[in-house]
């Protein structure tokens, strides 16, 4: 009966933690990845289009990425992107492809670092919370419709509430693993 509701929720739990996954990839740690560059933006012919549709990016070591642009007039519109992006990178190019040197974090940025992924896990388990809040509003109202017993409201509840404390623990054992990645020298 309310397996619909049960199904929203583990639904919607499955794409919060996707999202906090992938908004880790663009934390800076100390190792290069190429996911810190997705978000930049390089005017290719006037369109502001993705780093990752001009060229190859690539990280050969752990604190070097590689761009190798489709289109060698684009390397100078790539560093501007990269510059111009809050990341603190600088590019260096020999006219072929494009190398930006990661520099390894301050132990005062590592913190910041450090607080700002707690402070995504902390909006990932509000947005789990609220899942739950509405999984658990809508059981009720198919009980006050009498398509829910009482019984079956306080299973789906209970349920519900396991979904939610596992879904709490993997994103705390996220929040966990980046912040070791962080602090990692």
């Amino acid at each position: 009966m309310f397996s619909d509701a049960k199904q929203k929720c583990l639904a919607g739990m499955e794409k919060t933690l996707e999202a906090l996954k992938k908004d880790f990839g663009k934390v800076r740690t100390g190792r290069a990845s190429v996911t810190l560059l997705e978000d930049i933006m390089v005017d290719y012919y006037g369109t502001p289009t993705p780093i990752n549709q001009v060229g190859t990016l690539a990280a050969p070591e752990p604190r070097l990425i590689t761009i190798q642009p489709w289109e060698k007039k684009l390397i100078g519109d790539i560093e501007k992107a990269i510059l111009k992006s809050d990341l603190g990178l600088n590019p260096d190019s020999d006219g072929q492809i494009i190398r930006i040197a990661i520099p390894p974090l301050t132990e005062e940025r590592r913190r910041e670092m450090a607080k700002t992924v707690k402070k995504m896990g902390e909006e990932a388990k509000i947005a789990l919370r609220n899942l739950r809040r509405d999984a658990n509003e809508r059981m009720k109202k198919m009980e006050k419709s009498k398509e829910l017993t009482k019984d079956d409201l306080k299973r789906g509840e209970k349920e519900i509430q396991d979904l939610t404390d596992t879904y709490v623990k993997k994103t705390d054992d996220l929040v966990a693993a980046k912040e070791k990645e962080i602090m990692e020298i």
